[in-house]
């Protein structure tokens, strides 16, 4: 029974722990902020990725009452197929403007970093060893076995809310940055991303209250 509570707990631990928050930022200017029309943009590699991403944060939005669109459904291949200059981008920020679009929420990947961790040994997990030579020869095999730890990577994310205005430069509203451990439960991963941002965006009076 006790090994059984004790793996549960583990399990719950990384469960809570696999995608977290960083730090957040609020515009100091702003203090509450509604949004009317939102363009929803998930910039990743991964086109599938990329479409589950924004499908449930636009059904999210939806949710709220906000309208809301998938840069898939407004920006053409050919858009994101290559390399854009300053005053391509300056266009497309005009069309949403007239379109009546008022914010971006905009979530990119800014970097991964690899991480290792000690592979625990389940059958041995309730073992208290009371003599140092038997925890040292169980478990000597770390120095040398390159089997003995997993290797997975972070992903440093941030998603930005940037406000479209009439006659001025689009303006920085919110950031939220967020570590997200990989894994093989994307769509997982997803759902408590999107629930992290838009809570703590709610939280902070940002389009979710």
């Amino acid at each position: 029974m006790k090994s059984r509570i004790l793996t549960w707990g583990i399990l719950l631990l990384l469960g809570c722990s696999s995608t977290k928050f960083v730090s957040t930022w609020k515009n100091p200017d702003i203090v509450l902020f509604d949004a009317h029309k939102v363009l929803v943009v998930g910039l990743a590699q991964d086109e599938n990725i990329r479409m589950e991403f924004e499908t449930k944060l636009v059904d999210k939005l939806v949710e709220k009452k906000i309208e809301a669109m998938r840069s898939i459904d407004v920006f053409d291949v050919e858009f994101t197929s290559a390399q854009r200059s300053e005053e391509e981008i300056a266009q497309v920020e005009q069309q949403l403007l007239d379109k009546d679009f008022d914010a971006i929420l905009f979530t990119k990947v800014l970097g991964v970093e690899n991480k290792r961790t000690l592979k625990e040994k389940v059958h041995n997990i309730d073992r208290m060893f009371k003599r140092f030579s038997a925890d040292y020869l169980e478990h000597q095999d770390i120095y040398n076995d390159p089997e003995a730890y997993d290797s997975f990577n972070i992903y440093h994310v941030e998603t930005s809310l940037y406000c479209i205005c009439d006659g001025k430069e689009m303006e920085l509203i919110w950031r939220g940055d967020l570590d997200v451990a990989e894994t093989v439960k994307v769509d997982k991963t997803i759902d408590t991303y999107i629930k992290l941002i838009t809570d703590k965006m709610g939280e902070q009076e940002i389009i979710f209250y």
